[in-house]
């Protein structure tokens, strides 16, 4: 996990940026980088730590064997994060994902939640397994969480105890969909990674359990994430695929976009009942499109979810950086950013070693 402080030349660099106030408005603090990209969703990991094992994302081969996950004094503090989210906002960011890890391990999260909601037109989400939100649903809507992200592999049970490796069954991932339905954390959007010989057969029985449900099912290529989920080219189902598969079944239609930069392309049922979404990275990549910053548990800001580095904000923050600096560290950053990964993606770069998913967020 590499992060990167930053160092005296880029400070020199630093000073000579306008300081842009904490206070600043989005509407007036549009932030580009490189490629005219602007920054508009920032996912904050607030934990390094998941019940689950997922073989694509924290394989028992590398996270139960000599793994060091990060101690509870190298997390940034709720107080911390909402710090660096209000300067994120001043820059042009409208929504923040909270991810992990499994997120809702993270102690009191619904405090931070609520601190999250004080910045003015913040929309605030959750991406999760799921299983805790029977206990959690509630307290979350209470305080002010808008909607959540479950994932969701398989409805065949062997299946996804396989692939969540902690022989946690399907019913318990549903109940937690349902809690978070009644509680009105809605739409939900359930998130399944395909990966073929694996799970692409569970395509169609995803289809039929939450078509006309009102939830949103999105299919997500299996992506060379970090460096310990055994990733190749073979396994990868692309997403022209599985519309196929699905249109063969139930006739399907394209629609717009809910916005500019949104990573899904949006298919709806021609009979009216419902969407689905895909999200290609690997066989159609959206990187000249790509608006989202990830904060790391620990505070490293990365700007690419393929990274190798990260920049060290938490370190600027305990060494008492004024908001100014800090403000302006992240506008360098993110003005320098060149990323784009998935258009030059390569055998030799798929190989590279990289920031694993679970530390930084999906």
């Amino acid at each position: 996990m590499t992060q990167r402080v930053i160092p005296l030349a880029d400070e020199r660099q630093l000073r000579q940026q306008p300081a842009i106030p904490a206070e600043l408005s989005a509407a007036t603090g549009t932030l580009l980088d490189s490629r005219g990209r602007p920054v508009r969703d920032l996912r904050i990991s607030v934990t390094d730590r998941c019940n689950f094992r997922c073989v694509y994302c924290m394989p028992k081969s590398v996270f139960d064997k000599d793994y060091a996950f990060l101690p509870r004094q190298s997390l940034l503090s709720f107080e911390e994060i909402t710090r660096l989210a209000r300067l994120f906002a001043a820059h042009g960011v409208t929504k923040i994902r909270l991810t992990g890890g499994e997120p809702l391990l993270r102690r009191n999260l619904e405090q931070l939640i609520s601190q999250l909601g004080t910045i003015p037109q913040m929309e605030v989400t959750l991406t999760t397994n799921g299983v805790l939100l029977p206990k959690k649903a509630g307290m979350l809507k209470a305080a002010g969480l808008r909607r959540v992200t479950v994932s969701l592999d398989s409805l065949n049970d062997t299946i996804f105890r396989a692939m969540n490796d902690m022989d946690v069954p399907v019913a318990d991932v549903l109940k937690g969909i349902a809690a978070a339905e009644a509680a009105g954390l809605g739409p939900i959007k359930i998130n399944m990674v395909v990966k073929r010989g694996l799970n692409d057969q569970e395509i169609l029985p995803m289809v039929e359990r939450f078509r006309g449900t009102g939830h949103i099912l999105r299919f997500i290529e299996f992506m060379d994430v970090g460096s310990s989920n055994g990733w190749r080219m073979d396994d990868v189902v692309p997403s022209a695929e599985v519309v196929r598969r699905i249109h063969e079944r139930h006739a399907l239609e394209p629609i717009d976009p809910n916005y500019s930069g949104e990573v899904a392309e949006r298919w709806r049922f021609a009979d009216g009942s419902g969407e689905i979404g895909v999200i290609s990275s690997v066989t159609q990549a959206f990187c000249s499109t790509c608006t989202r910053a990830r904060l790391s548990t620990e505070g490293s800001l990365y700007t690419c979810l393929f990274a190798q580095s990260g920049h060290d904000l938490r370190s600027l923050m305990r060494e008492g950086r004024s908001d100014a600096e800090i403000s302006a560290a992240i506008g360098l950053i993110w003005r320098q950013r060149i990323d784009r990964y998935s258009e030059i993606r390569t055998a030799e770069t798929a190989a590279l070693r990289k920031i694993e998913m679970s530390y930084i967020g999906g």
